[in-house]
C-alpha cells in the first residue's frame, strides 16, 4: 500500500493546509516582516508540544499511569465514588501540567481500562476525561496550546495568568464534575473489588520517569519560558530509553500531524489578518469588564470553537480582546471550556472518541453533543460570572 493511501482524511487536510500555508509566504502574502514575527511567537510554543508530548509518551511505555491508575483502584476502597474522586484529580492534574491532548490520548484509556477491569461501568469515566480534557485547561499557560498564546498579554509572570484563570478553571472543573456525578450517581454510588497490585516491567525506567515528571510539573507552573524544563525533561527520558529501551524511540512521538495542523493555521489566519480580518472584526471587540460584554466574549468564543475548532477560533478572534487581559481571559474561556457540543470543536475530543472506541466503549455522538450543549452553556457562564467577580 502507497503512503498515499495510509494518509487518513486528517493527514490529507494537514497537508493540504501546509501547501497553502507554504503559498501565502511564498508569495508574500504573508509580509516577511509578520512572518519573521509570528515565527518568533509561535516557535516556542510548538517546541513545548514537542517536548511535552514527548515527556507523556514515554511515561507511558514506563508504566507510570498505569501505576497510578493502579494505586487509585486501591485508594478507592472498593467503593466507586472514591474511586470516581480520584479519577477526576488524576485528570485534572494530567490536563493542566501535561495539557489536554495527554488526558485525551493517554489518561482515557487507563482509566476506562481500570473500570472495565473492577467491573464498573466506563461511561462516567469516559465522559469525564473528555470533558475535563477540555474544561480543566484553563489553569495554566501549559494547559492549552491557546493559553500559551495568550500568556505573554497577562504578563511575564505566569501568576499572572492564574490569577486571572484561577476562579473560573475552578468552575471549569466543578461544574462538569457536578453533573456527570448528577447523571450517573447510580453507578457511582456501588463498589467493586480492587485490582491487585501490579509492577513495571522496568523499575528503573518507571522510577527515573516518575521523578522526571514530578519535578517537572512544578516547574510548568512557575516558569516563564516553559519550552526549557519540558525540552531537559525530554532529552533526560531520550537518553534513558536510548539506553534501556530502545524501541520505544519512534518518529511517531513527535505529535507532527498536530505540529503541521497549528502551524499552518497560524499562517493562514495570520494572512488573513495581515489582510484585513482584523478590522472586519473590530464591531465584535469588547468595551469594558461588565458581565454583560464578558458574556459575550465567551459566546463568540464558544461559538467559534465549536463551528471551527478552538484554536482557529481562538486565533481568528484574538483580535477582539484588544490586548485586554480580561477580556482575552473571556475569550479563552469561550474557546477552551465551550468546545464540548461538535465533534471537531477540539481535536483532543476526537482523538478521545478513537481511543475509547478501540475499547470497545460506545458513545453516540448525539448524546455527547446534547450533553456537552447543557454543559457548555453552564459551564462557560458560570467561569465568566467568576471572572467578573475576580476582574471587579
Amino acid at each position: 500500500m502507497s503512503a498515499a493511501r495510509r494518509l487518513s482524511p486528517g493527514g490529507v487536510l494537514v497537508l493540504v493546509l501546509l501547501a497553502l500555508a507554504v503559498v501565502l509566504v511564498a508569495t508574500g502574502m504573508l509580509p516577511g516582516h509578520d512572518a519573521g514575527a509570528l515565527a518568533a511567537r509561535t516557535a516556542p510554543v510548538l517546541g513545548f508540544v514537542v517536548a511535552i508530548t514527548i515527556v507523556a509518551e514515554l511515561a507511558r511505555d514506563a508504566a507510570v499511569f498505569d501505576v497510578i491508575a493502579q494505586h487509585l483502584g486501591r485508594w478507592g476502597g472498593g467503593r466507586v465514588l472514591a474511586l470516581w474522586g480520584a479519577v477526576i484529580l488524576l485528570a485534572v492534574l494530567s490536563t493542566v501540567f501535561l495539557s489536554l491532548d495527554t488526558t485525551a490520548v493517554i489518561v482515557t484509556p487507563v482509566v476506562v481500562l481500570l473500570a472495565q477491569g473492577v467491573g464498573v461501568s466506563p461511561l462516567p469515566f469516559a465522559f469525564a476525561t473528555v470533558w475535563l480534557a477540555n474544561t480543566a485547561s484553563l489553569l495554566l499557560p501549559v494547559s492549552n496550546l491557546t493559553n500559551l498564546l495568550a500568556a505573554p498579554t497577562m504578563g511575564e509572570n505566569p501568576l499572572a495568568f492564574v490569577a486571572l484563570s484561577g476562579a473560573p478553571a475552578l468552575a471549569g472543573i466543578l461544574v462538569p464534575v457536578v453533573i456527570l456525578t448528577l447523571v450517573h450517581r447510580r453507578t457511582l454510588l456501588g463498589r467493586y473489588t480492587a485490582p491487585p497490585p501490579t509492577t513495571p516491567g522496568d523499575r528503573i525506567l518507571f522510577l527515573v520517569s516518575a521523578v522526571v515528571l514530578v519535578v517537572l510539573l512544578p516547574l510548568l507552573a512557575v516558569v516563564h519560558d516553559v519550552w526549557i524544563p519540558a525540552t531537559a525533561a525530554a532529552l533526560i527520558l531520550i537518553v534513558l530509553f536510548a539506553i534501556r529501551r530502545r524501541r520505544a524511540l519512534r518518529l511517531s512521538l513527535v505529535p507532527w500531524q498536530a505540529l503541521g495542523l497549528a502551524a499552518s493555521l497560524f499562517v493562514i489566519v495570520e494572512t488573513a489578518h495581515a489582510r484585513g480580518l482584523a478590522a472586519l472584526l473590530a464591531p465584535l471587540a469588547a468595551h469594558g469588564h461588565d458581565l454583560g460584554e464578558l458574556l459575550r466574549v465567551a459566546g463568540i468564543g464558544a461559538l467559534g470553537a465549536n463551528g471551527i475548532d478552538n484554536l482557529p477560533a481562538y486565533l481568528v478572534l484574538e483580535p477582539v480582546a484588544s490586548g485586554d487581559p480580561v477580556v482575552l481571559m473571556a475569550l479563552l474561556i469561550g474557546v477552551n471550556l465551550g468546545p464540548l457540543v461538535t465533534p471537531w470543536a477540539s481535536l483532543a475530543t476526537l482523538l478521545w472518541h478513537h481511543r475509547i472506541t478501540a475499547l470497545g466503549v460506545t458513545i453516540r455522538w448525539r448524546t455527547l453533543m446534547l450533553w456537552g450543549l447543557v454543559t457548555a452553556g453552564l459551564t462557560v457562564g458560570v467561569a465568566v460570572l467568576a471572572l467578573a467577580l475576580v476582574a471587579g
